[in-house]
């Protein structure tokens, strides 16, 4: 009996045999494969489920009386392909989209540019749904353009950045390495600030100038993408956050390993954090709309710098 790898490269090669020979006769066809008839028709049952798509009419319509193999849909079959409109509509408006990118070289653009007169010509009517249909970037302006202008010169940049675990705006010099997608725009780049690596979201860049130093990151691994981006890692600790409606955003900005539903239409939200006690700035953030949980340390930390918060509130009226 032959395996899976040799009775794929044989029904590739069935295809085109058939093709040629309409109506070939079962016992012929076995002997030129060198197989058993049994063999041969178990490939023939499996061929009408292959094709150029699952939309129908696109399938092998090929079928066997026992004695000979008809295939009854070889023109159809034969046509060259043509883009769907789905097919079509997502392909163009991915390409416009990226076409539109602030920062992006010329000749990438022009060459984009080319491929969608080039795939509108081919997708005929089916592409016009297309023009109804954009998209915009979060990464979009001065920030993208600027960091993909370092990265092209091989510069230092200078970021004013919200830092979520500080609960504030820091000021930062990177030098990047690249910039990456995951749900959000990321650079990946060496702080000079900090003296490690780190990813920041374009859309918390609050100011960026990129600067006459060259840039010069350490000799570094890439990241490894094969689990995700944003991976905290697997022994940190693990904190438990309940947010009201007013908070769910938490669920957005935060990487977390679960969010589950509450009645009032509020989260509980377990996340993970390298430095659990940057999360009592979100606590205080929160307010009302929610409270940490565990660990009971945690949680009562946070709710001594609550107290704390209100005591010098009262103190100043």
């Amino acid at each position: 009996m032959s395996n899976a790898i040799d009775q794929t490269r044989r029904m590739l090669s069935l295809v085109t045999y058939l093709r040629e020979r309409p109506g070939a006769e079962v016992a012929e066809v076995a002997r030129a494969f060198g197989i058993s008839e049994r063999e041969l028709i178990a490939d023939l049952n499996v061929l009408p489920m292959c094709g150029t798509s699952f939309r129908g009419g696109d399938l092998l319509d090929i079928d066997t009386d026992g004695e000979r193999i008809w295939w009854h849909n070889v023109d159809d079959v034969a046509q060259p392909l043509r883009l769907a409109a789905d097919e079509a509509t997502a392909l163009l408006v991915a390409a416009r989209a990226v076409a539109s990118l602030p920062g992006l070289r010329d000749r990438d653009r022009q060459a984009l540019t080319r491929a969608v007169v080039k795939i509108e010509n081919a997708a005929g009517e089916t592409a016009e749904g297309s023009a109804r249909v954009g998209v915009t970037f979060e990464a979009e302006g001065q920030v993208f353009a600027d960091i993909d202008r370092a990265l092209s010169e091989g510069r230092r940049i200078w970021l004013r950045y919200y830092s979520h675990g500080r609960g504030g705006m820091t000021e930062r010099e990177v030098d990047p390495i690249r910039l990456l997608t995951e749900g959000h725009t990321y650079l990946d780049g060496w702080c000079r600030t900090s003296e490690d690596r780190r990813l920041f979201r374009l859309d918390r860049v609050a100011e960026i100038k990129v600067l006459d130093e060259p840039a010069d990151p350490p000799r570094l691994e890439p990241r490894d993408l094969s689990q995700g981006l944003v991976n905290p890692a697997a022994d940190d600790p693990e904190v438990v956050v309940e947010v009201g409606p007013g908070g769910r955003w938490v669920a957005e900005y935060y990487t977390h390993d679960t969010a589950e539903e509450l009645p009032d239409g509020g989260l509980r939200i377990t996340l993970r954090s390298s430095d659990p006690s940057g999360l009592r700035t979100l606590a205080l953030r929160l307010g009302a709309d929610g409270r940490i949980v565990r660990p009971a340390p945690l949680a009562e930390q946070a709710r001594a710098a609550a107290r704390a918060a209100l005591a010098g509130y009262e103190a100043a009226e």
